[in-house]
């Protein structure tokens, strides 16, 4: 019995160790993105069903005795493969860098080749283990349930979560991760390979036992009906686990512990479902559910509460969804001797919900509501298990005061949801959604009857102009005149004179109102539809069309595009760098590290200044410039401008960096520059391979 246990507790802790480890290593070729998580989860779910599919084949089609022979051959050719790219990539399963992206025009197929490649085999043979182990040992060991082995499962997958970020991710390079990912994976194939061969001697035996004591509910087929519930509880619970972490990490930064946070709650209800019934009763989650989705409600109608309540409500609600899901799946189940095929169905729902959220979703809906009607579908669900299996409740008339409670509470949360989402974008003169997020249009009054135009993704505006002609050349937002960003671009000795600009993200192009004749200004934007927008696309902003500069666009992951021109021999050595490349009010952790600092003053000319936009409601980025400009030894100016809202003006907070001090000195941005004398910081420099965002939560 032990190495059954130990391979699928292996097996488990490894497919959920690679995930956060190999997403986190290709997030920065992809622009830091939220949505990179989901596209790495839904590659991930399909290679389980892939897995989970072959599970149910060899074990439904193959002779017991074959079985052992065609799985240890698969083993050992994926063992194959992790030996030849151990010899050529600098650990078997990280690409080099010469593998990132030229463009991204079609993001969610690139990553999909990329993990096809470099984790494909093995992830998928490990994603085999358990429905098979399981079947093997509900074959050796006929008189003990084999549910309790997908517990463990479970159990393995959350504690892999559950030290990733806090002990592998902090203390071991990505290279060294993926080494020791390595060797941990040659050991279950040992393993694996073992209890497969050990299993064949089961297989009479347990024929024997069939024969002797045959079971009706083993014979008995599972109905459509059910088959149907299996797929459409597993696959809303997919839904809600992708829709959440969506939203979480888009407001603060796609980093591997906000990814991880609903992964691991997901995990823990299957443990608890999965473990006995007696962890699921459907009155109390039943009320849970009704709290958690009215906390939800309260979140879309103030969605500049603390961030951290948030946090907490959005934990709630994907605890209560999940163990709905997960606790009826499980109370559902079909005898062990069609596990292989309950599992199947369970990940094909799985897929379905990961299909819906990347595909689906941002064709049918402009804004992410996936999360939204996910929700009103757990209630929908719920009200239909009421139905199928009664509420263990008595007298009968308290079961029947409970499921019209149920009834009542569904149509609610539908109506609620409808009218929300019809009334969120209802003022929007353009709404589009594509990899990179959700982007709205508006126009609105400021105060003295003017009207602006004005950029929005997510709830953070990037960007207002007026609609008075007269007036379109006043710089708004977040780049007033006393800006920052504005006064080391108007103080700096070349401005007027070929004064060359590099802004890392585009926005509605604001800063090119500066540009002189004679002057470059080059964006980087890996967004098109925001290239689209603010070059003129439906008349709204003209910045970049009323510029005297000569102004470039670069389509990409800004960091990735400055690395090619390093290779291509190109050093920009602009004058200003400015660093805006804000996804929402998310923080792209990959554009603030030791690595990326190092390409920045690489372009970066001998009288050049860094202008980095620290404006933000959740994190204070303070901390993580100064470790910086203390690494680099950089002088370092503080710039706190004042907001005018009759004016479209922001307050903003820029921090000025410059290896020569002398720029910094200027009169004009000295006497704006607040006090640091004495500033110091426990925060750690942040590198590729650490980052630490509870350090700076406001």
């Amino acid at each position: 019995m032990l190495v059954y246990v130990v391979s699928i507790f292996l097996s488990a802790f490894l497919l959920f160790q690679i995930q956060p480890m190999i997403a986190k290593y290709i997030l920065p070729w992809f622009g830091g993105i939220n949505t990179v998580w989901s596209t790495v989860m839904l590659f991930f779910q399909v290679l389980l069903t892939g897995g989970y599919a072959y599970g149910h084949y060899l074990i439904g089609r193959i002779k017991p005795g074959r079985q052992w022979k065609v799985h240890t051959v698969l083993l050992a050719i994926s063992v194959c493969l992790i030996l030849i790219l151990a010899f050529i990539w600098a650990s078997p399963i990280t690409p080099p860098v010469s593998w990132k992206p030229q463009t991204v025009n079609n993001p969610i197929w690139q990553i999909f080749f990329l993990l096809a490649i470099s984790i494909g085999l093995p992830y998928f043979m490990l994603s085999t283990n358990s429905p098979l182990m399981q079947a093997w040992f509900n074959r050796a060991f006929p008189g003990q349930s084999p549910y309790r082995l997908y517990a463990l499962s479970n159990f393995g997958s959350l504690l892999a979560l559950i030290t990733y970020p806090i002990i592998v991710e902090p203390t071991l390079a990505l290279r060294w991760q993926g080494w020791m990912w390595s060797c941990l994976y040659l050991a279950f194939v040992a393993i694996a390979a073992f209890a497969a061969f050990s299993g064949r001697k089961a297989v009479s035996t347990s024929s024997e036992t069939i024969v002797a004591a045959p079971d009706a509910g083993a014979t008995s087929r599972p109905k459509v009906g059910v088959v149907t519930l299996w797929i459409a509880l597993s696959a809303t619970a997919s839904v809600m686990l992708l829709a959440v972490t969506n939203q979480i990490t888009q407001e603060v930064a796609s980093i591997p512990f906000l990814w991880i946070m609903p992964l691991t709650i997901y995990l823990l209800s299957f443990i608890l479902a999965f473990e006995s019934e007696r962890w699921y009763s459907r009155v109390p989650y039943m009320i849970l559910l009704f709290l958690a989705s009215i906390g939800f409600f309260y979140i879309i109608v103030h969605p500049s509460m603390n961030y951290l309540v948030q946090l907490g409500i959005y934990a709630v609600l994907m605890f209560a969804c999940f163990m709905v899901c997960h606790g009826e799946l499980y109370r559902i189940r079909p005898h062990p001797s069609h596990l292989t095929m309950f599992y199947l169905m369970v990940s094909i729902g799985g897929a379905a919900g990961g299909i819906f959220v990347n595909f689906i979703a941002p064709l049918i809906f402009k804004g992410y509501w996936e999360m939204n009607y996910g929700l009103v579908f757990v209630w929908i669900l719920l009200m239909v298990m009421t139905f199928v299996r009664s509420t263990p409740i008595a007298p009968h008339r308290a079961k029947f005061i409970f499921d019209l409670l149920v009834g009542i509470s569904a149509v609610c949360i539908m109506i609620i949801t409808v009218f929300l989402v019809n009334g969120l974008y209802s003022n929007s003169l353009v709404t589009e959604r594509n990899f990179y997020g959700v982007l709205r249009v508006r126009q609105s009054d400021i105060g003295n009857n003017e009207q602006v135009f004005s950029l929005i993704h997510g709830i953070t505006i990037h960007g207002i102009e007026f609609i008075d002609p007269a007036k379109r050349d006043i710089p708004t937002g977040y780049y007033s005149e006393k800006s920052g960003v504005a006064l080391a671009i108007l103080n700096h000795p070349h401005y007027g004179h070929g004064m060359k600009t590099g802004v890392l993200g585009l926005g509605i192009g604001t800063l090119a109102i500066y540009g002189q004749p004679g002057d470059e200004y080059r964006f980087y934007e890996i967004n098109p539809e925001v290239a689209d927008l603010a070059g003129g696309k439906g008349g709204y902003f003209n910045f970049l069309k009323d510029s005297q500069s000569a102004d470039t666009v670069i389509l990409g992951d800004a960091r990735v595009s400055l690395e090619h021109e390093l290779s291509a021999g190109q050093s920009d050595q602009f004058d200003v760098l400015a660093l805006d490349a804000f996804n929402s009010d998310s923080i792209p952790v990959h554009l603030m590290t030791k690595e990326v600092f190092e390409i920045y003053l690489r372009h970066l000319g001998a009288e050049g200044i860094i202008a980095v936009h620290i404006t933000n409601k959740h994190l204070d980025l303070l901390p993580v410039v100064w470790k910086l400009a203390q690494h680099f030894n950089l002088s370092m100016s503080v710039i706190d401008s004042p907001g005018d809202s009759k004016q479209g003006i922001y307050p903003a907070q820029w921090v000025l960096l410059a290896r020569d001090p002398a720029p910094l000195e200027n009169r004009a941005i000295a006497k704006f520059a607040a006090p640091m004398e004495g500033y110091s910081s426990k925060v750690r420099l942040w590198t590729d391979d650490y980052s630490n965002l509870f350090q700076i939560f406001r």
